[in-house]
């Protein structure tokens, strides 16, 4: 029988450089375009039938509404381990990597015949309601060096890529609550998102990815004084970082936050969206 089995799925976190709000009635519609980096460093899931439900993150126990909302909406009754390689909260995806992977898992676990398309737009729209993200579940389905090009979900949202790799360096200074950014006021961070936007389309390189982020923290106003020390120091050196969104850490290419001084956490891009994990 289908319920004695269990299913497993990677997601990679992702870094978001810059984004627009775009809402819809609609949660599947309702989403952000911008840009970001997809990271080999991840959220592994694991999802197996129990008599009661719950979710753990690193053998402790949490609520994750998006999860939540997710098994309500697969009316699944079961046990959600998720292992993190990443900070909670400081702008990698996390929630929105459990949420899609959970979607994944219990595809497997309980037959339940659902397109890759299908449990993005599940996961999606779970964060979409939940107010914990935008875009980050469309960008780590996919992987890469994500561009996206119109909001939401499949069929609707629309992405392309920078077409490159990178080694990729990060620092964490601390959580920012994504809930209360995006329930204020927008229009200034978003008119920001869409000139970075702009100016990456015109040239889609990891470069102008990084310029565009930079000037997208500073004019949104998102910069804290450690975040903004730290991608100084970076580019006093001759490299390139910015500011994870969101979130107060720093991303760097290369070895920029190294040759800084820092003692950064060492990962790549992802060359592959979510996956199965073979158990």
């Amino acid at each position: 029988m289908s319920d004695s089995r269990s299913g497993r799925a990677f997601v990679p976190g992702h870094v978001t450089g810059f984004f627009s709000v775009h809402e819809d009635d609609d949660p599947i519609r309702t989403g952000s375009r911008g840009a970001g980096l997809t990271l080999t460093d991840g959220v592994s899931v694991r999802v197996e039938p129990a008599d009661e439900r719950s979710v753990t993150i690193d053998g402790r126990r949490v609520e994750i509404a998006p999860v939540e909302r997710v098994l309500d909406a697969l009316s699944v009754t079961g046990r959600v381990e998720a292992e993190s390689d990443l900070p909670i909260g400081a702008g990698f995806g996390t929630s929105g990597a459990v949420a899609l992977g959970t979607a994944m898992a219990v595809n497997r676990a309980f037959d339940r015949h659902l397109s890759m398309n299908e449990l993005v737009r599940l996961a999606h729209g779970a964060e979409v309601l939940s107010g914990t993200g935008l875009g980050d579940v469309v960008a780590q389905a996919h992987g890469g060096i994500p561009i996206r090009l119109e909001a939401g979900a499949p069929p609707h949202g629309f992405l392309d890529a920078v077409p490159a790799t990178a080694r990729i360096e990060y620092v964490t200074f601390g959580e920012l609550a994504t809930e209360e950014v995006l329930s204020g006021e927008t229009e200034t961070l978003s008119a920001a998102g869409r000139r970075a936007l702009s100016a990456l389309v015109e040239e889609p390189t990891l470069p102008r990815l990084m310029l565009a982020s930079r000037r997208f923290a500073r004019e949104a106003g998102l910069l804290t004084d450690e975040v903004r020390a730290a991608i100084e120091a970076v580019s006093e050196g001759g490299g390139e970082a910015s500011m994870a969104m969101l979130g107060r850490t720093v991303f760097a290419l290369g070895t920029g936050l190294t040759d800084a001084g820092y003692d950064p956490a060492v990962c790549r891009t992802h060359p592959a969206g979510a996956t199965i994990e073979t158990e």
